[in-house]
């Protein structure tokens, strides 16, 4: 399976394809496979981080299930904007908890904004170095700041 790493605010990401889709992004280094798909899937990461990009434009391989769901969902949830647990759970027909494991175990974060997913009454969690940490500075580099206040 092919795989890129590249340099970000947050350090090393590595994004990996089968298939002609992004199947995963994960944090630190890897290879170095320069696919067509790897370097356009950088080069929108950069203009991302760079704040010159609000969506990204890849072709995802979702997971079957509610996994799959819960991504599509959060892919629908525009820059700095953000949604709870709840708002999805009650939009797929799913439990609040199944909704957090979703965004938890999501294969591809920043592409698929698993930090734009709040909790009730808090945060939640994130699966990055950093935590909730890096979380809050997505939210912030989208301007999504004043709702964490």
């Amino acid at each position: 399976m092919p795989e890129l790493t590249i340099q970000s605010p947050f350090g090393a990401l590595t994004l990996r394809e089968a298939d002609g889709r992004i199947t995963a992004l994960t944090w630190g280094a890897g290879g170095c496979e320069e696919t067509p798909l790897l370097v356009e899937a950088a080069r929108q990461l950069a203009a991302y981080f760079a704040g010159d990009r609000q969506a990204f434009d890849l072709p995802i391989a979702f997971r079957p299930g509610l996994q799959g769901e819960v991504m599509r969902a959060m892919m629908a949830i525009p820059f700095g904007e953000t949604r709870t647990y709840g708002d999805l759970a009650r939009d797929l027909g799913a439990p609040a908890q199944a909704i957090g494991q979703a965004c938890g175990g999501n294969p591809v974060p920043i592409i698929v904004p698993c930090h734009r997913i709040l909790g009730a009454a808090g945060l939640g969690g994130f699966s990055a170095p950093g935590g909730v940490e890096t979380k809050v500075a997505l939210l912030r580099h989208e301007g999504a700041a004043s709702l964490l206040l």
